[in-house]
């Protein structure tokens, strides 16, 4: 939803040339005083502000307010000091948040999502044409996924499915099958989504073994049979039977506010029809 009506018409009671009897130079400048104030979009949170704790500026709140994506942006997508360290995006999106009160860091994983799917609608529009990987044939091929149909995960009718138990903190509980150990569990934040990513970085860059997972269940995992010692947690993550940690990742995936970015999908070749998940590549935010 936007709230754009009267964004770009001429500032009330500004003169027109016809009203002064001007020249075409006068008419220009006449021109100068129209309201180019840039039109906003509220997206919608796939939290709707739950997880948020008391005192954080999406506390409760369903929407945020973003701006529509301009030359500004594109400069900074094209910035190649920005693009080496993987951070032009992130500045393009405190760029168009209009609370700079809100921290891109803070923000929950899926609504840091949904707000960077706006932010492509508004710059480019819904359709989004890339190459996809049949899952049938393996054959490539060009698809367009329309972003205003992507819809929203129902994490609470998960969480009440699966059992989960929440917390007053706006943690979860989740007994694992294999251990039986009581987890508890906290949303993760694109802080967390960065720190991630930086350092599976620097493990490729040194050739080092991914330690990806393991760090991802590092900073969600809270408590242990309510036990919050660090050495702890490590020892029991470096131990954690991989049917407990595929059971844990499935109902996060499952109770994590997020955006759905799966759509249907038709094969030109083979005529395969599947489910794809829209795939964030170098055509998302640089279309052809």
């Amino acid at each position: 939803m936007s709230r754009n009506e009267g964004r770009f018409s001429a500032a009330e009671g500004s003169p027109t040339p016809e009203d002064e009897g001007t020249s075409a130079v006068a008419a220009s400048a006449a021109g100068s005083q129209f309201n180019w104030a840039l039109p906003t979009e509220f997206v919608e949170l796939p939290s709707k502000g739950k997880y948020y704790p008391p005192g954080h500026p999406l506390h409760n709140q369903a929407t945020v307010e973003i701006k529509y994506m301009t030359a500004k942006e594109e400069d900074i997508l094209t910035d190649r000091a920005l693009l080496k360290k993987g951070i032009a995006i992130d500045r393009v999106l405190e760029n168009l948040i209009v609370n700079k009160a809100i921290k891109l860091d803070d923000l929950l994983v899926g609504d840091k999502n949904a707000i960077l799917v706006k932010a492509r609608t508004t710059g480019y529009g819904s359709s989004y044409d890339t190459r996809v990987i049949c899952p049938n044939c393996l054959t490539p091929c060009e698809h367009s996924f329309d972003l205003e149909e992507l819809g929203h995960i129902d994490f609470e009718q998960s969480l009440e499915d699966d059992e989960v138990e929440l917390t007053e903190s706006n943690t979860f509980r989740v007994t694992l099958p294999m251990s039986k150990v009581t987890i508890e569990c906290r949303m993760l934040t694109g802080g967390d989504e960065s720190s991630i990513a930086k350092k599976a970085l620097r493990n490729d860059r040194k050739n080092e073994a991914s330690t990806t997972l393991t760090t991802q269940l590092g900073m969600l995992i809270v408590s242990i049979n309510d036990n919050t010692d660090k050495f702890t947690k490590a020892k029991f993550i470096a131990a954690m039977p991989a049917r407990d940690s595929r059971y844990l990742r499935g109902i996060l995936e499952k109770v994590t506010p997020n955006i759905d970015m799966t759509q249907d999908f038709e094969c030109e070749h083979c005529g395969e029809q599947a489910v794809l998940e829209v795939p964030l590549n170098t055509d998302f935010f640089w279309p052809k």
